[in-house]
């Protein structure tokens, strides 16, 4: 799964990644936890203009009264996004893509405190990731919300956690905001092994509170 991540990039530099225009409400950056219920970073496409602008991570149903009138849905997971009441009628008109430097992601062992790992791509350039979004309104009240695709792990993966978020390549961005038509199911698919490079990090990172670079700072993994 994908619950918590860093965005270390510049605005120009996103602006310039995916040619697209950015709002003026952007979240601020660096920030090095960025947690659910915040505001994050994601990129719409709309007749081929894409647009930089800020969602709630936490993708709200239309059936929900209030933001938080039900679970908190993070993440959709790709097997069966297309079936769930809440999900299938944005996985089919409604994509995005959310920018990231990276993700955390914890290894947990029974009776032991969960230990962080870092999660980048392995050639070292931003992570994008395949997400949903829909508004939801309620009151003159509206929210812009996602949800981040995810996966099964691969075999890299899978010795820290069964779950990883939908790594997206540049080739694939056109396709999956609908720029070039239809067929986007077919990059719901695991990220190569050896796309991805893991460093274990402070358990700092445990607290959502906590803040600051030294949190992607790499510590000896004694598992």
């Amino acid at each position: 799964m994908c619950g918590r991540m860093a965005v270390t990039l510049p605005h120009a530099a996103m602006v310039q990644l995916f040619a697209a225009t950015a709002s003026n409400d952007l979240p601020k950056v660096p920030n090095y936890n960025v947690c659910p219920t915040t505001q994050i970073h994601t990129v719409t496409s709309e007749d081929g203009s894409r647009r930089l602008q800020p969602m709630r991570w936490g993708f709200i149903p239309q059936w929900y009264k209030k933001p938080n009138g039900g679970p908190l849905l993070i993440n959709a997971r790709s097997e069966t996004i297309a079936e769930k009441p809440a999900f299938r009628a944005a996985c089919r008109d409604r994509r995005c893509l959310v920018v990231a430097s990276g993700f955390y992601e914890w290894k947990r062992v029974e009776g032991e405190t969960p230990l962080p790992w870092w999660v980048t791509r392995a050639d070292g350039s931003p992570m994008v990731f395949g997400a949903i979004w829909q508004d939801w309104s309620r009151d003159d009240i509206t929210h812009r919300s996602c949800a981040i695709v995810t996966t099964p792990a691969n075999a890299a993966m899978t010795p820290i956690h069964h779950r990883l978020p939908l790594v997206l390549e540049p080739d694939d961005w056109p396709l999956w905001l609908g720029e070039s038509g239809k067929g986007a199911a077919r990059l719901m698919k695991s990220a190569p092994e050896d796309a991805l490079s893991f460093q274990r990090v402070s358990t700092a990172v445990n607290s959502n509170r906590a803040a600051g670079p030294e949190l992607l700072e790499p510590v000896e993994d004694e598992t």
